[in-house]
């Protein structure tokens, strides 16, 4: 009696979130057009002028997807340069077609051929939390294309510990997936908001900013799993390409807060401009995770300062 029940129970949750998926969908749907590439169906949100000179690469973190990049930064710098937003690979509504694609090093290759088919050849690259790795990786793996790297709260060195128990049961096979497609997105639903106030501390999280980030899209299984297996590779991965840092030669401006309790400044953003050979640190006293929610103004201006320096250079250069 006690196993129907059980099974009785999974059933009815996994019909929930099948139900669930339809409605997030629906309240989200893809804003752009999709750019396959080797591995990966790649969600692109292409604004601003075309003809405006250097365009901006954005890339989100972890447990988000493009939105969070296009308000209000992205729409900001769209006034006067073409911004090129992409859903990670697995996330939003962007596709991979292994789980295991979850490293900066793979995710650079899909992006770098993506940037290729849309006609890009070089941008300057705005990158937030998780995709500091990727940013890095980026300028390491295709220089040619990165040319200037804007870094926001960045993840790019090991740290101490893992990252949640929940996401290392996630990405384990067969019970991850058991985990996804019944109880995520019903529990989701109710932890989703307080999970993203914390984020934002010592910031207050801006009223609307879980609709307007889109962020229930991360509730659905295939991504919830994909957003995992980033999070459990990710300090591995960063092992990998730490001592390769000082190999960078694109401008790196980085902005980070000292009270950023997700991806701590002293373990991550100082030791990597240290390292860096162009690199510019900016560390303000009481600036949260979400650079681009708290200080967009500061980050439009510092973009618009490394364009000016990047345009007069290259002249020279040719």
């Amino acid at each position: 009696m006690i196993v129907i029940s059980v099974v009785t129970a999974l059933v009815l949750l996994a019909l929930a979130t099948q139900a669930g998926v339809v409605a997030v969908q629906r309240a989200f749907p893809p804003q752009g057009r999709m750019v396959e590439v080797d591995g990966a169906s790649l969600h692109v949100v292409d604004i601003g002028p075309r003809e405006a000179g250097l365009p901006i690469v954005m890339l989100h973190g972890a447990s988000s997807n493009l939105e969070a990049m296009r308000r209000p930064l992205g729409d900001l710098l769209a006034k006067n340069h073409r911004v090129i937003l992409i859903d990670r690979p697995g996330h939003g509504w962007s596709t991979r077609a292994r789980r295991q694609d979850s490293t900066p090093q793979v995710q650079a290759r899909m992006i770098d051929e993506a940037l290729g088919k849309l006609g890009i050849a070089r941008a300057v690259f705005v990158v937030h939390s998780w995709s500091g790795a990727l940013g890095a990786r980026l300028a390491l793996d295709h220089p040619s294309r990165v040319a200037g790297l804007v870094m926001l709260a960045p993840v790019t060195h090991p740290w101490r510990g893992g990252v949640g128990r929940y996401n290392e049961l996630i990405a384990t096979p067969v019970i991850g997936p058991l985990l996804a497609y019944t109880i995520t997105l019903p529990l989701g639903y109710f932890v989703t908001e307080a999970g993203a106030r914390n984020v934002f501390l010592p910031q207050t999280m801006p009223d609307g900013f879980v609709q307007d980030s889109a962020t229930p899209l991360l509730l659905r299984p295939r991504e919830f799993i994909a957003n995992a297996y980033d999070l459990v590779t990710l300090k591995e991965a960063v092992v990998a390409q730490v001592a390769r840092y000082g190999e960078i030669t694109a401008p790196v401006t980085i902005i980070a807060g000292e009270p950023d309790k997700t991806v701590k400044t002293g373990i991550h953003a100082r030791p990597f401009a240290a390292t860096v050979p162009n690199a510019k640190l900016i560390v303000l006293p009481d600036l949260g995770h979400m650079v681009q929610n708290a200080v967009p103004d500061l980050v439009t201006s510092e973009i618009e300062a490394m364009i000016g320096k990047i345009a007069p250079a290259r002249a020279a250069a040719d």
